[in-house]
């Protein structure tokens, strides 16, 4: 196993950190890491916590891993959220997400630019809280001269969504004579993605230990 000669970003050092890479990492470190951040209420519930608790573990849990990603030497980063199933929980919980989520933005943003990390967000507007929208597009603008780790966060996402609007926005480039039928290739669609830039998703985590993928980055997964 390799020595990592990389420091923890100032000010967070995640637990049990020993300065070696984890054998997953032991040779070609993966540049694109994609997260399902599952399982917040079931930790809460096991320890007889509201589940909003868990939500807030999550956070702490969150900048852990943006540290060791920036450790490790990983690129991109993507985290799902709140996906657009979410809205599908109930309407306390749905009220917490957003405000929760703005505000993780709003504490964070400072602490992640110090860290020289770009952040991207990738989801729908529509439904979403205007405090949310700001928080994300000032998320972007802040960071967007950064040149180490790309977080993106994926904010009212899903894959299918995503998919869909790709190939509308292509579907009115045809129809407005732009691009013809037989030019539309896997590149085409990949440019009409959210973050265009986003590599192909090496290594696809979920947090609670379930094998689902949840409708998340399904075409950066393929």
């Amino acid at each position: 196993m390799r020595v990592s000669t990389r420091r923890a970003p100032a000010g967070l050092v995640p637990v049990d950190w020993t300065g070696e890479y984890p054998p997953a990492f032991d040779g070609e470190v993966p540049k694109h890491i994609a997260i399902v951040m599952d399982g917040n209420g079931r930790w809460a519930n096991r320890r007889g916590l509201p589940r909003v608790e868990g939500h807030r573990a999550g956070e702490q849990a969150l900048l852990d891993v943006v540290a060791g990603a920036i450790q490790a030497g990983v690129t991109h980063l993507s985290v799902y959220a709140f996906s657009t199933e979410n809205w599908r929980r109930s309407p306390d919980e749905v009220r917490f997400l957003m405000g929760f989520n703005r505000d993780v933005l709003r504490r964070r943003r400072s602490q992640l630019d110090h860290w020289n990390v770009r952040m991207r967000w990738a989801g729908r507007r529509p439904r979403l809280w205007s405090s949310v929208v700001g928080e994300l597009k000032a998320s972007e603008r802040a960071t967007q001269r950064n040149t180490g780790l790309t977080l993106t966060m994926c904010v009212n996402y899903g894959g299918r969504n995503e998919l869909t609007d790709a190939v509308r926005g292509i579907a009115e480039e045809v129809a407005a004579g732009r691009l013809s039928p037989q030019g539309i290739t896997e590149r085409t669609i990949a440019r009409h993605l959210y973050v265009p830039e986003l590599p192909e998703v090496d290594l696809f985590l979920r947090s609670s230990g379930e094998q689902r993928t949840s409708n998340f980055m399904l075409w950066q997964s393929a």
